[in-house]
């Protein structure tokens, strides 16, 4: 059917949990052979064991999206286990709740090597093995609502993800003749790992006096009345990576319920 990823060999980075783990997951559902890859390899070893119990094709992978050498030797590996990348997923990403005016060069710098350039090195080594391999390919990175809106905690963060936008559009401009489509997708607020580094955080700095009190706060504006999942995201990540989406490049998707409208 067109829209399917059955057979495709697919990375996701950033796999080990939170949302990564929510599109490797859905994507082996629907019979991808994926690889999860993630700095943590105990983590990416536990979600391929998990989807392996499934039936479905996993394999584990360290990498550090921030250092070419560690980008290159991952696609490497696929390459030669499976013969092919089909689809790259640039989802790796952190991030850190300081109020801008105490933003530091080491704070700003360390949040853009991941995010920033992390997605550039992903983008241009999954590029290039799907033009030496031939037949076209897809990539697909993580954005947020936090690159097309700036908010005051999180400012280093939304400069990292406006770059992922602009590096999405570029290399959706750079590939096109060599049939590679690139997207990125954008959530909202989701209810994983990262929003409960964030909520600590938050009550760090004294902006707020109890756990959740962040989550909640910054919930508030979802047009749908409730934090997402994974498994919301899931939906919108798996057609990006299906055939059923061969003539969208260089958009980024909100998936937020309602957060940003653009």
């Amino acid at each position: 059917m067109s829209n399917s990823v059955k057979d495709k060999v697919v990375i996701v980075t950033g796999a080990g949990r939170g949302i990564g783990a929510g599109i490797v997951q859905d994507l082996a559902a629907n019979g991808a052979r994926v690889i999860i890859a993630d700095l943590n390899k105990d983590a990416s070893e536990a979600v391929a064991a998990e989807i392996r119990k499934t039936g479905a094709e996993a394999h584990a992978v360290s990498v550090d999206v921030a250092e070419r050498q560690s980008v290159k030797a991952m696609i490497s590996e696929v390459a030669s286990r499976f013969g092919r990348l089909d689809v790259m997923f640039n989802n790796a990403g952190i991030s850190q709740t300081c109020p801008f005016l105490d933003v530091t060069e080491d704070d700003f710098n360390r949040i853009m090597k991941v995010n920033g350039l992390g997605v550039l090195l992903g983008t241009q080594e999954a590029a290039r093995q799907m033009i030496a391999q031939g037949g076209g390919g897809k990539i697909v990175n993580t954005a947020s609502i936090a690159g097309k809106q700036g908010y005051p905690l999180f400012a280093h963060y939304c400069a990292s993800k406006f770059a992922v936008v602009a590096l999405t559009q570029a290399a959706a401009r750079a590939l096109a003749e060599h049939r590679i489509t690139v997207n990125c997708f954008a959530p909202g607020v989701v209810a994983t790992e990262l929003w409960q580094q964030l909520d600590r955080e938050f009550m760090e700095h004294g902006l707020t006096s109890k756990p959740e009190q962040a989550i909640n706060e910054f919930s508030q504006s979802i047009l749908l009345g409730r934090v997402s999942a994974p498994k919301d995201i899931a939906g919108v990540t798996t057609f990006l990576a299906s055939d059923a989406s061969d003539y969208i490049t260089g958009q980024t998707m909100m998936v937020d319920g309602g957060m940003v409208l653009i």
